[in-house]
């Protein structure tokens, strides 16, 4: 869609998908920062609602913001609004002509769409509606194939599909701009998927991630527990170089037993390079590497623009990094060409722990962290989210996982270089002491399956 020069900045409605609602806010703010423009929205605004309208930007802004969004469905220019049909007409009325004029004039074509949201209405009901609409001065000629304009009517009639109103809520009434890219989430599905493990993260969920981390085109982007790379797809659409490290060498080399069904060992180009190949970012490959999160071997620098990683919880994935916990150990550097390293048990609480650490030296300044911590419901509070005197918490999404268990979508920008009292920072303030709890994650996760197994026997021998 052009962009008209010259014209004011106007107001936006967006059209939200009515899923994953918790993060479709830091989505949009991120999308808009990245533009250098705040998040204002409209007067009632309701988060949860899936319609929201948007202040101080402009159209080129809301292109941009829809050439990224996984969350967002549409955007339209918003020429009217109203609780009834008759104060949209008046909202209409009142709308600038000359702002109508350009898609208006009697050598253009256009055609009028009407959408309803939680309710559906019949045809003769939507023409009914296009025609109620004749007090609008427009003078082209309707193309319903290829229009060079085109206009929707939406009604919107809440979001309880067991109580839906005879009346809607809202109705709006604009110019579209722009489709979001839900597509994406189909295009990049990990059913088909070049090379998958039982870990790999959901297409939506990975650009959702990347566009919290504000990843951008030349960006350097490192996922410190890459899997099999769904991170490093994402992030690579948008024109990023990536970069990853795992400590299970088979997953890094695309060895031993495969994931899929029907398919007992992977084939020989299964690896995280083919993953890129297949998409066309091969070329924003930078390599992986057999690593252990716990001891970093990059050097002492800020070198990524962002860090977005999936640890594991040790349910599908265990968490291990090397090390014994006997005392005898070798001197360094004395290993046989064939050594493989000892592993021992990786804590939660560390993992987060050494995550945060890592992330506040070799970030950027502004750069992004963005991970999953995974919390037991019934215990969760604020004070479970690691925190890092380096580190400023800037959104906290949940995504449920179960009646007991969710996992929450952290992000994080790095506000200020590291210092020497970092470090100690813990003795005088406990919120930045490492969270114990999460240690017992996983023993909670299967006492909650174990739990509700009970009920479902108990169910079954009393005849229910």
């Amino acid at each position: 869609m052009a962009i008209i020069a010259g014209r004011p900045c106007l107001q936006y409605l967006l059209h939200l998908a009515h899923g994953s609602l918790d993060f479709r806010l830091p989505e949009i703010k991120a999308l808009l920062a990245i533009r250098g423009k705040p998040f204002n929205p409209g007067d009632n605004f309701k988060e949860k609602s899936p319609f929201w309208c948007l202040n101080d930007v402009s159209e080129e802004d809301i292109c941009r913001i829809m050439e990224r969004s996984v969350c967002a469905k549409s955007a339209f220019e918003l020429w009217g609004y109203g609780k009834t049909h008759s104060e949209l007409k008046t909202s209409l009325l009142r709308y600038p002509s000359e702002n109508m004029a350009p898609f208006m004039h009697k050598d253009s074509t256009y055609k009028i769409n009407v959408y309803t949201f939680n309710k559906t209405l019949k045809i003769a009901e939507r023409i009914k509606r296009i025609d109620a609409l004749e007090y609008l001065p427009f003078e082209g000629v309707v193309n319903l194939n290829s229009p060079q304009h085109v206009f929707s009517l939406i009604e919107d009639y809440g979001t309880n599909p067991n109580n839906i109103p005879e009346h809607p809520d809202n109705i709006y009434f604009g110019r579209w701009i722009a489709d979001g890219q839900r597509e994406l989430i189909r295009s990049h599905s990990v059913k088909n998927r070049h090379f998958i493990g039982n870990t790999s993260m959901e297409a939506g969920l990975s650009f959702i991630m990347a566009n919290h981390a504000k990843v951008e085109e030349h960006d350097l982007v490192f996922d410190p527990f890459v899997g099999t790379g769904s991170l490093l797809v994402a992030c690579s659409h948008f024109g990023a170089y990536v970069c990853g490290s795992d400590i299970d060498y088979n997953t890094i080399h695309g060895k031993g037993r495969s994931s899929r069904k029907n398919q007992k060992w992977r084939g020989p180009d299964e690896n995280i390079r083919a993953n890129l190949r297949q998409y066309g970012t091969e070329s924003l490959y930078v390599d992986v590497m057999v690593s252990d999160a716990s001891k970093p071997v990059w050097r002492e620098a800020a070198l990524f623009d962002a860090i977005i990683t999936d640890p594991p919880y040790g349910i599908r994935e265990s968490t291990r990094r090397t090390g014994s916990h006997k005392d005898g150990k070798p001197p360094d550097g004395i290993y046989a060409e064939s050594h493989v390293p000892v592993s021992q048990s990786y804590h939660l609480s560390d993992i987060f722990n050494d995550l945060l650490n890592f992330s506040a030296h070799h970030l950027v300044l502004g750069g992004r962290l963005v991970y999953w911590l995974p919390v037991y419901r019934p215990e969760y509070c604020e004070e479970m989210i690691p925190l890092h005197p380096c580190l400023q918490l800037i959104s906290n999404c949940e995504q449920t996982l179960s009646s007991h268990t969710s996992r929450r979508l952290i992000t994080m920008e790095k506000i200020k270089e590291p210092e020497e009292l970092d470090s100690l920072v813990h003795l005088s303030d406990p919120r930045f002491s490492p969270y114990q709890g999460h240690n017992a994650f996983r023993e909670k996760y299967f006492s909650g399956v174990n739990k509700r197994s009970g009920k479902e026997d108990n169910k079954a021998v009393n005849g229910e």
